[in-house]
């Protein structure tokens, strides 16, 4: 709570800034992490020891700005927030819209490994269209 707390305010004052100035539009804001964490830990919780454990299977991104499409919540978890139950998007996917959206075209983005050209999206990866404005 008191995290969240203290990123709230400044999170707005930066997507008002942007908006006033007339940049949001041309700024792709993200805030997420590399994993999620789970709706509970194992172990004592106390003062020091609060955190909860990671959490591979689902974790949140939150996105303004850039050319996403506002006000918009997109792919749930079941009810444990434990496993993703509608709209999942995969990593490769995510990777793809990202590079969507800074006007990259992920198919074409590629890298020679061993004499073979790879994508930084796999073979897999597609932009997820309902996240665009």
């Amino acid at each position: 709570k008191t995290q969240c707390q203290e990123t709230d305010q400044p999170t707005a004052a930066l997507l008002k800034d942007l908006k006033s100035r007339g940049l949001l539009e041309d700024t792709l804001v993200i805030w997420g992490g590399e994993f999620g964490r789970t709706n509970y830990s194992q172990g004592q919780l106390t003062k020091d020891n609060y955190g909860r454990d990671h959490h591979p299977r689902c974790f949140t991104v939150w996105m303004a700005g850039g050319g996403v499409n506002p006000g918009i919540t997109f792919g749930e978890t079941d009810e444990f927030g434990y496993n993703v139950a509608k709209d999942g998007v995969h990593v490769h996917d995510f990777h793809a819209t990202l590079l969507r959206l800074l006007g990259i075209d992920h198919e074409r983005l590629t890298y020679k490994f061993k004499g073979r050209d790879f994508r930084l999206t796999d073979v897999h990866g597609n932009v997820v269209e309902e996240l665009l404005a």
